[in-house]
């Protein structure tokens, strides 16, 4: 009579060989550090295959050069808006309760801001704002409003 079939011996060793599975001994292959890289291991040179992954993972920042940059080319990040905006966005400013008009004019509260003169001035203003350029107050005195800076001396009487 044929054996038709035959059980595979690679499922279980037996013995002196116990465990390991054709790696020698069993503290020669127990760690993590012998069963190769993880995750970003082998994204360096030569890792095209990886490239598509990364950048679906971690977007367009992940090649290239990241750091800090001197204190000289830090960028000056404080609010500004312009009077054609202000000019635009009234009605929103009125809803929000940013600004609400009285008999004479609307006064608006923008304490955190530097108004720029960029625009047109069509209504009477009262702004109470950080800062302002020039060119911005004179518009604004022009349409008989005015813009009250914080830290003018003038002011603060």
């Amino acid at each position: 009579m044929i054996k038709t079939h035959r059980k595979r011996k690679t499922g279980k060793y037996r013995g002196k060989r116990a465990g390991t599975y054709g790696w020698g001994a069993r503290k020669k292959h127990k760690k993590s550090g012998h069963r190769g890289g993880k995750g970003m291991a082998g994204s360096g040179k030569r890792a095209d295959q990886k490239k598509t992954l990364l950048l679906k993972l971690y977007g367009n920042n992940y090649f290239g050069k990241q750091g800090i940059t001197s204190r000289k080319t830090m960028k000056d990040k404080s609010d500004r808006i312009n009077l054609r905006d202000i000019e635009m966005n009234l009605e929103s400013y009125i809803n929000k309760g940013i600004a609400k008009r009285t008999q004479k004019e609307i006064e608006i509260n923008l304490k955190s801001y530097k108004i720029l003169g960029s625009g047109q001035v069509k209504n009477k203003f009262l702004i109470n704002a950080k800062s302002a350029s020039q060119s911005a107050i004179e518009k604004v005195k022009k349409a008989g409003g005015e813009i009250i800076v914080a830290n003018n001396p003038e002011n603060q009487q």
